[in-house]
C-alpha cells in the first residue's frame, strides 16, 4: 500500500475519532419520562419528544390510577443537559385541555428565558421544576399534588421540558414533551391499566419504553444531525481507533518490504 493511502487512513481515523469525542451517541435526544408510565412510546434517549402536546410517540395503552387529592412522584431522566427546568400541567378531558406552551424571550440563542408560574395556576400543578444550569446526574424525581376535587377517568398529564441556551426545535420550539394517561379518583389507586387489562402496581409502569417512534428533525444541539433516534454509531470511536492501528501497520510492512526484510514481499 502507497505512503498517500496509509496517509488518507491516517486522516479517516483522526476525522472519526474527533468526531465520536464532539458528539456522542447521548447526543441525539433529551429526557426519558420514566414515572408515570408514559402514553407514548419513547426510546432510551427519551424520542420522539418534540411533537406537541406529548411527544409524537405511538399509544402505549397504559393508564396509571391516582386518589383524589394524592400526591404522586415523577421521575424524569435527562439524557443529554441543557440548561432548564420542568413544568406538570393536567388536561381532564385529555390533550386538548393541556394549556399552551409558555411564551419564551430570546437571549444569547432563541431559548432565553420563559415564564414559570409561582405559585402555579391550574390546569398547572408544578412549575420551575429540577431548575438546573449543570447535569442532573441521572433520574430525578420531584411531587406533584392533584388538586381536590377534581377527578376523571382518562386525563393527560403533561411533563414539559423547558430548554435554555438553546436552537429551535422544529416541531417545538424550546421545548420537549412527554404525557403519561392517569385516572383520578375513579379506580383504585396504584393500578395500571394496559390495553384493556388491569393490574396492581407501584403506579409507576414501565415508562412507555416500547418503541423508538420518529424522532422528526435536528434537535437544534450542535451535534445532532436529522433524525434524533438514529444515534449516533456506538462504535465510532473503536472504528477511529483500528483504522490508525491498521495504517500503522501497513506503513510498518511497507517499511520492511523496502528492505527485504518481509519473507512474505509485497503485496
Amino acid at each position: 500500500m502507497s505512503n498517500a493511502r496509509i496517509s488518507t487512513l491516517v486522516a479517516i481515523a483522526v476525522t472519526l475519532g474527533a468526531a465520536a469525542v464532539a458528539c456522542p451517541s447521548s447526543a441525539r435526544a433529551h429526557f426519558v419520562l420514566e414515572e408515570p408510565a408514559a402514553a407514548t412510546s419513547q426510546d432510551g434517549f427519551g424520542n420522539p419528544q418534540k411533537q406537541p402536546p406529548c411527544g409524537g410517540g405511538a399509544d402505549t395503552g397504559v393508564l396509571t390510577a391516582y386518589a383524589e387529592g394524592s400526591t404522586i412522584t415523577i421521575t424524569v431522566d435527562e439524557t443529554i443537559t441543557h440548561p432548564g427546568h420542568y413544568r406538570v400541567s393536567l388536561g381532564t378531558n385529555g390533550p386538548g385541555d393541556l394549556p399552551p406552551e409558555p411564551p419564551v424571550t430570546e437571549g444569547s440563542t432563541p431559548c432565553g428565558s420563559t415564564i414559570i408560574q409561582d405559585p402555579p395556576v391550574f390546569p398547572v400543578l408544578a412549575d420551575g421544576e429540577l431548575l438546573h444550569t449543570s447535569s442532573l446526574g441521572g433520574p430525578k424525581s420531584f411531587q406533584v399534588t392533584l388538586p381536590a376535587g377534581v377527578t376523571c377517568d382518562h386525563c393527560t398529564l403533561q411533563v414539559l421540558e423547558f430548554m435554555s441556551d438553546h436552537q429551535l426545535n422544529d416541531p417545538g420550539g424550546c421545548f420537549y414533551h412527554h404525557c403519561a394517561n392517569i385516572s383520578v379518583g375513579v379506580m383504585p389507586p396504584t393500578s395500571v391499566t394496559t390495553a384493556g387489562a388491569t393490574s396492581s402496581g407501584s403506579g409507576s409502569g414501565s415508562g412507555g419504553g416500547g418503541g423508538a417512534g420518529s424522532a422528526g428533525t435536528s434537535s437544534g444541539c450542535s451535534c445532532a444531525t436529522a433524525g434524533d433516534a438514529a444515534a449516533a454509531p456506538p462504535g465510532l470511536g473503536a472504528l477511529a481507533a483500528g483504522l490508525a492501528a491498521m495504517a500503522t501497520v501497513l506503513r510498518r510492512r511497507s517499511a520492511r518490504s523496502g528492505t527485504g526484510a518481509d519473507p512474505r514481499g509485497t503485496r
